[in-house]
């Protein structure tokens, strides 16, 4: 398992758009993704998850990895969430 924490930089958080690009993203991966956040843990291939975790603009998350394509996932996971959804 490999995970990483980092903040949400783009202005509105993990708002639908962001949410719909990101479960895509995670869902061409074999591995569990999770984002933990305020001690939830969200299905990160989910958008419906995603939004219900209302995670705001400035909140400190971690996106753990699990499987066999774990590190590549995380990769895109935290280039996506860095480059704060091109917002």
């Amino acid at each position: 398992m490999v995970s990483k924490t980092l903040s949400v930089i783009n202005g509105q958080g993990f708002h639908m758009r962001p949410a719909s690009v990101f479960s895509k993203e995670m869902l061409k991966f074999n591995s569990n993704v999770t984002i933990i956040f305020e001690g939830k843990k969200i299905n990160a291939k989910s958008v419906m998850n995603i939004i219900a975790g209302c995670i705001k603009c400035g909140s400190e998350i971690t996106v753990e990895c699990e499987g066999e394509d774990e590190q590549a996932a995380l990769d895109k996971a935290v280039e996506l969430i860095e480059s704060g959804f091109g917002e």
